[in-house]
């Protein structure tokens, strides 16, 4: 089929309204799709990504990968009647029967470190259209050498999966940094024969062999410079948030604290199945999310909806999630 030049003007001319400010990465295969020209395409899509700036520190936000599951009420809000987390769904113009989970690890380039916020499922994930962390690395014009430090919210298994690749550590360059409260729980052959036996065997083939590079921190301390760790337990033993600040703007990457925008968010004392102590994880989600809304600051929330940055004010005794836009742009 022969298109005329004409209509690849004008077809191209209402492609470039989303253009311009697209990165130049992605225009390429857009302008390619919209001219019907063939510039190098594959056809593999290519991973989702979104960068901005936070002061002097730009950001990169990449989708490691997603997951659909069903009936919601079986994972949060498992102190409620499963009514009502379906009318709460439904109210928020979501479905009642499913939902959809997204993983979303976060590079921060500093100027003079350039630092990855977890990980991702690495290779495991795969074969179900996870483990997208290199891939989106590489679409951002990163590399797995350029990491100079990797910070671990917590160790479950879509957060350190992406450590290791081939038997070998994926960020070669890098140096770790653990919450000390964390390994030590994972690590521990007291989790054998239990429920956490299955994370305590991840931790084991993900981070134990890399410990001889590993800074392992508690609550206060100092990751890299603008970046703090604070204690969020109660989705994990010692699962961690990091503050960010550059240049007066500031930035919670706030991990698992929060795994549902809705669920979660506006109803923040509602129990979730994945928090391993239920009301530890309630009161650190309170604690953390009033500061957010009280300081007015940006958050980016590991399961939030992509690209999982946003604001939170307070909203019916919770907190409504608030998703960027433009404001880190101009």
């Amino acid at each position: 089929m022969t298109i005329s030049t004409r209509m690849k003007r004008r077809t191209l001319l209402a492609a470039g309204l989303g253009l311009a400010a697209a990165p130049a990465i992605f225009r390429d295969k857009a302008e390619a799709a919209a001219t019907g020209e063939n510039r190098n395409m594959d056809g593999t899509p290519l991973p989702e990504i979104d960068q901005f700036k936070l002061g002097s520190y730009k950001f990169t936000v990449v989708r490691d990968g997603i997951n659909i599951s069903e009936k919601p009420y079986e994972t949060f809000g498992t102190n409620q009647d499963p009514e009502t987390v379906k009318a709460l769904l439904t109210a928020n113009f979501l479905p009642a029967d499913k939902f959809l989970n997204g993983y979303t690890p976060a590079l921060i380039d500093t100027g003079s470190d350039v630092i990855l916020i977890d990980t991702g499922f690495g290779a495991a994930g795969r074969a179900r259209g996870a483990g997208q962390l290199a891939e989106g690395l590489k679409a951002a014009g990163y590399s797995a050498e350029d990491v100079t430090i990797v910070a671990l919210t917590h160790l479950h298994s879509d957060h350190i999966g992406g450590l290791m690749e081939d038997g070998a550590a994926a960020f070669k360059n890098a140096r770790y940094v653990v919450g000390q409260a964390e390994y030590d729980f994972w690590s521990n052959k007291a989790r054998e024969g239990t429920p956490a036996e299955g994370g305590h065997k991840a931790v084991l083939a993900n981070v134990t062999p890399l410990v001889e590079k590993a800074t392992f921190i508690k609550d206060g301390d100092s990751v890299a410079p603008g970046m703090t760790a604070v204690l969020a337990a109660g989705h994990s033993p010692g699962h961690m948030v990091f503050h960010v600040e550059s240049e007066g703007k500031r930035l919670v990457l706030a991990g698992d604290t929060a795994n549902h925008y809705i669920l979660s968010l506006l109803r923040p004392d509602w129990e979730v199945r994945f928090d391993m102590d239920k009301a530890q994880a309630a009161a650190s989600r309170r604690k953390v999310f009033e500061m957010i809304a009280t300081d007015k600051i940006a958050f980016l929330g590991y399961h939030m909806p992509f690209p999982a940055v946003g604001f939170v004010e307070r909203q019916d005794g919770g907190y409504r999630f608030v998703p960027k836009t433009y404001q880190f742009d101009i």
